[in-house]
This record gives C-alpha cells, sequence and structure tokens, in this order.
C-alpha cells in the first residue's frame, strides 16, 4: 500500500497518491479533454492528442513537472473531493503553462530533461479524433482563436459543468493570468442553449481518447530516409575533408547548406478553367491559370525566387501571423500578366497567396506581397488585387463571377454602377477607399454576383482595407421574430442604410481582416423625444481565427461613434449571440443619461455604481452626470448574466 502524501503549501489539504491515481483513472477521458482543447491548436491534432495524453498520465506525484505554488488552498476549489480538484488543477497548470513555454534555447544547449522522449510515442503513425459535423467545427475553430484560460473556463463550464466560483478558483490555482475575463469570455461563447454546448462537447470531434490512425506520407517517410543517408555521407565526407584542411589555426571554412529543392516554373499547378463549376469546394483552389504570360518562364522563375528568398531591393509585404518560408511543391498559379506598367505574378499553396509584380520599365523594384488565405469560400475567394496605381485599384475575379458592380457606401440610396471585366476577368480601375487620417468621403465596394449554376441570384459585396483579398461585408438586422436574425449579405435596403454609417470607420480595423460584419442588435427610444438611436456590434474576423469587436452608438443626423470595444473575443459572432453596452448621451436641454442596450434574449438591465437603476426590458435610460462611473449588467432569458462589452468582470 502507497501511502505518500501530498500536502498544499498552507498545509490543509492532504491527498494521499492512491487517491490521486483513483481520481486520475476515474476521470482520464475528461481531463484528457480539458487537457486537449487547452492546448494551443498551432500544435496539430496529433500532437496535441499525444501531448495531452502525457500531460494527464504526468500529472500524479512523482512526476517532474515545473512547480507554482497555488494561490488558493485545494480544498476551497469547489465541493468535489479534494483527490479530483487537486489532479484536475495539476493538468489544467501543465496545459497553461505549455502554451507560455519557450519553444527554443537560443545561445545554449537544450536542458537534458528536454531531450528525454516524452511519453505516449507514437511512429510511423498520425492520430486525430474523428471529424465532427459543422457544429463541432464552427465550435472548434472558434475556440481555436481564444486564449487557452478562456479554453479551459469553457470546457469547465459546459462541458464538466463546475459552478462559476469553483472554475475562477481553480483557474487561479492554476496560475491563468485574468480568470475573471477568461470566466467572462467563455460565458459569452455558449451556445443558446447550455446543454447544446455540452452535447458538443462531448462528441467525438473533441474526445481526444477516441481516436482515428492513418500512416504517415509514406512516399515523403522513404523519400527522408534517403536524404537522410545522403545528408549523413556528405557529412561524414564534408568531415573527413574539413579534418585534413583544416588552418593550424584550428579556423575550419564554412560548412555547406543542404536544402530542399526549389520548385520550378514547370512544378506550378494549373487547374483547367471549368473545373470550378465540377466541384464542391469553391474558393482558391479551382481558380484557373489565367494571363497572357502564364508561359513566360523566365518570370515565374523570378516570381518562385523572389518568394524563397527575395532579392536585395524587393519591397515585401506579409500580413500578420502568416507563414514566410518558401513556396511548397504543389503550389498553384493563379495569374501571370500585365496590368498598368507592371508584370503580376498571382500564386496559390493552399494557405497564402502571393503576388510578384516588377516593372515592364528598366530601374523600378519588384515588390512581393504574401496573405493568408486559408478556408476561403465563395465570397472570401471572389477576388484579388492584381495592382495598385495612383489611389486605384484593379482586382482579378473568380471565374464563378458572372457580374461586377462598383457602389459607394457612404450614399445607399444611389444605384450600383456597371464595372467591366476583360475576358481574363480583369476589372477596370476602382477608386481605392480613403485611408486612415483622410477626408472620409466615400466609400467604394465591390457588388459582385456569382453565376446561376453555382449559387441563383447571389450578390455580395467586398471592399478593399489594403490587403490581397477584399474584405466581404455582411449584415444582420435587428431582433425580431423566430427564430434569430442570421448575418446575410449586405445588399438590402436596410443593410446599405446601416453600413453608411460604419464605412468611415473601416481603417481602423487591424490587418488580415477576411470579413467585417454589422449587426444592430438593438434600437432604443431617446428621452426628451431626442429619437431613435441604433445600436451596432461592429465584428471584424482575421484569418488567423480571432475576431476584434466594437460597438457603434447612432442618432440620426450624426456619425455613429464607438462606445466600446474587445479583442479577440467571441462577442457578437456565432458563439456569442449576447451582448450590453452602455455609453452617455446629452439631450438639447443639457441633461446627462446613461443608455443601455442589449440584444435579444436580453430579459433585464441592472446599473450599478454612482447611479443604481434597474429594468426589465432590453433598454434603459437614466439620468447621470457625465463623470459618475457605473457597471452595466443585463439578465439573459436563460437565466444567465452578461457585463457589457470593453469591461471585464470585478472591475
Amino acid at each position: 500500500m502507497v501511502t505518500s502524501r501530498r500536502r498544499s503549501p498552507d498545509g490543509r489539504a492532504r491527498i494521499t497518491l492512491d487517491e490521486a491515481e483513483a481520481r486520475l483513472a476515474e476521470q482520464y477521458t475528461g481531463l484528457v479533454r480539458l487537457a486537449y482543447l487547452t492546448l494551443p491548436p498551432t500544435l496539430g491534432r496529433h500532437r496535441r492528442v499525444l501531448t495531452a495524453h502525457g500531460l494527464v498520465q504526468r500529472a500524479l506525484p512523482g512526476f517532474r513537472l515545473r512547480r507554482a505554488a497555488p494561490r488558493v488552498p485545494a480544498q476551497r476549489l469547489g465541493a468535489e473531493r479534494h483527490g479530483s480538484a487537486w489532479v484536475r488543477e495539476r493538468v489544467l497548470r501543465a496545459a497553461l503553462a505549455y502554451e507560455r513555454r519557450p519553444r527554443r534555447w537560443p545561445g545554449r544547449l537544450p536542458p537534458p530533461r528536454a531531450l528525454r522522449p516524452m511519453l505516449p510515442m507514437v511512429w510511423g503513425l498520425r492520430l486525430f479524433p474523428r471529424a465532427g459535423g459543422r457544429e463541432e467545427i464552427a465550435l472548434g475553430q472558434a475556440l481555436s482563436g481564444l486564449s487557452a484560460d478562456v479554453r479551459a473556463a469553457f470546457v469547465l463550464c459546459r462541458a464538466d459543468g463546475l459552478p462559476e466560483a469553483q472554475v475562477r478558483a481553480l483557474l487561479d490555482a492554476a496560475g491563468a493570468r485574468r480568470p475573471d475575463r477568461a470566466l467572462r469570455v467563455a460565458q459569452q461563447l455558449g451556445t443558446p442553449a447550455v446543454a447544446a454546448a455540452r452535447t458538443l462537447l462531448d462528441s467525438a470531434e473533441f474526445d481526444a481518447c477516441v481516436v482515428q490512425t492513418r500512416p504517415t506520407d509514406l512516399l515523403r517517410r522513404k523519400q527522408r530516409f534517403r536524404l537522410a543517408w545522403a545528408v549523413a555521407a556528405v557529412v561524414a565526407v564534408g568531415a573527413v575533408v574539413l579534418a585534413a584542411t583544416a588552418s593550424p589555426s584550428g579556423r575550419q571554412p564554412p560548412r555547406p547548406v543542404v536544402g530542399a529543392a526549389p520548385v520550378a516554373p514547370e512544378d506550378l499547378v494549373r487547374v483547367p478553367r471549368e473545373e470550378w463549376a465540377d466541384t464542391a469546394r469553391v474558393d482558391f483552389t479551382v481558380w484557373p491559370s489565367r494571363g497572357g504570360r502564364t508561359g513566360d518562364r523566365d518570370l515565374l522563375a523570378r516570381a518562385l525566387a523572389a518568394w524563397a528568398h527575395p532579392p536585395h531591393g524587393t519591397r515585401v509585404t506579409r500580413a500578420p501571423d502568416t507563414y514566410t518560408g518558401p513556396p511548397p511543391r504543389g503550389t498553384q498559379l493563379l495569374y501571370a500578366g500585365e496590368a498598368d506598367g507592371s508584370a503580376v505574378v498571382l500564386l496559390h499553396d493552399g494557405l497564402r497567396t502571393v503576388r510578384y509584380s516588377e516593372p515592364l520599365s528598366p530601374g523600378g523594384r519588384a515588390r512581393l506581397d504574401v496573405a493568408r488565405t486559408d478556408g476561403s469560400d465563395v465570397t472570401t475567394a471572389a477576388a484579388l488585387v492584381v495592382s495598385r496605381t495612383h489611389g486605384a485599384v484593379r482586382y482579378l475575379t473568380a471565374p464563378w463571377v458572372a457580374q461586377s458592380h462598383t457602389r459607394d457606401l457612404l450614399r445607399p440610396g444611389s444605384p450600383a454602377r456597371p464595372l467591366r471585366m476583360s475576358a481574363e476577368g480583369v476589372t477596370e480601375p476602382v477608386r481605392a477607399p480613403a485611408r486612415s487620417g483622410g477626408p472620409c468621403t466615400s466609400w467604394p465596394a465591390l457588388q459582385l454576383r456569382s453565376a446561376d449554376r453555382l449559387m441563383e441570384n447571389h450578390t455580395f459585396l467586398v471592399t478593399d482595407l489594403g490587403g490581397l483579398a477584399p474584405v466581404h461585408l455582411t449584415y444582420t438586422p435587428p431582433p425580431g421574430g423566430t427564430p434569430p436574425r442570421q448575418p446575410r449579405e449586405a445588399t438590402g435596403t436596410a443593410a446599405l442604410r446601416s453600413w453608411s454609417r460604419t464605412a468611415c470607420r473601416l481603417p481602423g480595423l487591424p490587418g488580415g481582416v477576411r470579413s467585417v460584419g454589422v449587426w444592430d442588435f438593438a434600437a432604443q427610444p431617446l428621452p426628451e423625444g431626442g429619437g431613435r438611436a441604433v445600436w451596432s456590434c461592429v465584428r471584424a474576423d482575421t484569418w488567423r481565427g480571432p475576431g476584434d469587436v466594437s460597438v457603434r452608438f447612432a442618432v440620426p443626423g450624426t456619425t455613429a461613434r464607438v462606445v466600446a470595444r474587445e479583442r479577440a473575443t467571441a462577442a457578437c459572432g456565432r458563439f456569442g449571440q449576447h451582448v450590453v453596452a452602455s455609453t452617455r448621451w446629452q439631450a438639447e436641454s443639457g441633461h446627462n443619461y446613461l443608455l443601455a442596450a442589449g440584444s435579444r434574449a436580453v430579459t433585464g438591465i441592472e446599473v450599478a455604481g454612482a447611479v443604481r437603476a434597474s429594468v426589465r426590458a432590453r433598454a434603459i435610460a437614466v439620468r447621470a452626470p457625465a463623470t459618475a462611473r457605473t457597471r452595466v449588467t443585463a439578465r439573459l432569458a436563460t437565466g444567465g448574466r452578461i457585463t457589457e462589452v470593453g469591461r471585464a468582470q470585478g472591475d
């Protein structure tokens, strides 16, 4: 019988090794799921599965694990048994620490413990959970864009069903930096029904204990085996040569670098022109190779070389969080031609789109633009920028675009103007929108219609924000009716009117934006007959996953102003459909008011602080001094509570 015991730093919680091992075996599946979802998604599903099992198996006392004294005694983590809480805290602390650990050991050798094999180990196979449906995939994408502590809080609340106080204490004990904010964001991430979220998390998509296996790339494994022998032979020969030719001073000549073979123009994938009409996948991978210089081998070779190793003098721009490696095998040629005095090449490797341009006249500088475009669809892969000259943009449209127009978002009542396209799909120049700091007198957008055989009468808007791919614009109308309103294309009268109040704020968005949606979540009559105000939530989703949110308050006859902001949040998205916000407003009489409004599921609003008030409605207006410090919360129809956007719990 093993009788060793562990005591918390304050000396009050005693846990035997037998009890800890029993709790671990009893809750193994749940602990692995907690570790799997808390670990960074950048590890990939195979490494996350193995790492999650390894963290849980090393949670028992006796395994060497980075020690961090918990800030909350073990017995305060909830009503469950000490062994369960203690093991869960160990697993959670290890998973949170994994995301913050350094990935390299610059300037020195890795420590000996880093060279030991990490169990479990798998050779020659790839492990991954079974694929889920659309709901599970959407939830997984939403979780991947959040921080580790938020993912952990979501699992603890929705899957494990722990009370909020226990989750907050557990996060605090495990070393989370901001437990209150993590819990608040996790609550906003939940689906309208808590049971639905728990069902999704219990599905095979997130169960790292029920996995599928596939072999690794057998051909690549064979090639690597041969390459390893070749490298070993080169190193051995080099060592012999260096030993024989070493100088008396002991200095040796530089060692040659053995690298992968570069991609040649002949290796580029060229898709047939009509393939997009015969496939269920409609994105950049089905774009055909177009342009008058697709057969110019020298131009394509210069473009590939600039992508792999930009020559000195090349102007290079990369979107945020875009992989900077060279072009891989299977890179696709989208376009090679001439536009506005430059030779232009567009390439795509499944994750990134690259534009290479060089001036036709001698003396100019080449340019390389790299952007992340993975996970594109019929709207976000509808066009690419071919050239930017003299404040105008020329686009290459997707093969499924049947018609193109331009319209001014600041003039919703004006009709769209037809936009001419060449036989290759290249548009005439379109005036670029105003940049940040300049006067915002108009905002051009492309209004595109897809071919009927793809989607009948599907019209959508995209606009230029300075990136390689234009940004897709959507609109969600105010609440009303059942079921709740869903995002739709921003081409209707109400959508254009809403975007006319928002367009001039687009230059302030971060780089790498994929789509921007405006949600008019509430309309509120103003006190003293001041008219009717509209509350809008503007969500900018990026190609890398996270979304930034700003809440805007618009009064008739004035420009919408931003009243709240929040970065890397699920609010105002598919998994954050509940929102409440507040602002100050002054009537013509000079009286100051605190205004607050909530989304469809809000049943009551409470104001605390220097002013206290409550109402059983989705909007409130109360007299308050302009400098009064207040805090606004809302009650939901499900019984939960949310705080206003841009304000952390406990502030």
